[in-house]
């Protein structure tokens, strides 16, 4: 459930930023201030550009992923494993279904010359999508496993 809970909400932002941003992605004919070039993108944001859009975005799904913790005063580190996992493939799934679903794009434009702010690419997609995939999974496989300690119980906030 977990997991068609994440690819639906992904399907509709996806819906959502296409509507926002047509056929140019990553923001790029949004008016928003953008920082284009410099080193620490390449180590946190993949080469991509730093956008007002994407700096209000990435936090407020993160405090959307994080909500359940607020609203059932709950918090462990499996629930925040699950959380983090949820996030990046819900980032994965809404990246992925922007492409598929645009009209401006489709399967057929998925690749490295048609879509070059993503700029590290392997097996036909970015590396990104590997990277966080196996990193989500691994939090998942975690956040569902039982520990033969109680350190998997929720702890009231």
């Amino acid at each position: 459930m977990t997991l068609a809970w994440i690819a639906l909400l992904g399907l509709f932002f996806a819906q959502t930023e296409i509507q926002i941003e047509g056929s140019a992605g990553w923001a790029a004919n949004l008016p928003t201030w953008r920082i284009e070039k410099h080193w620490l993108l390449d180590i946190f944001w993949g080469g991509r550009a730093m956008t007002g859009y994407h700096a209000w975005v990435f936090p407020f799904i993160t405090l959307f992923f994080h909500f359940p913790f607020f609203f059932m005063q709950q918090w462990s580190w499996r629930l925040q494993a699950r959380a983090a996992a949820s996030i990046m493939l819900f980032w994965i799934t809404e990246d992925f279904l922007w492409f598929v679903m645009n009209p401006a794009f489709g399967l057929a434009r998925f690749n490295p010359v048609d879509v070059p702010w993503h700029k590290h690419w392997l097996l036909g997609a970015p590396v990104d999508y590997w990277m966080f995939s196996t990193i989500a999974l691994v939090l998942f496989w975690y956040s569902y496993s039982r520990s033969k300690i109680s350190q998997g119980q929720p702890a009231s906030m």
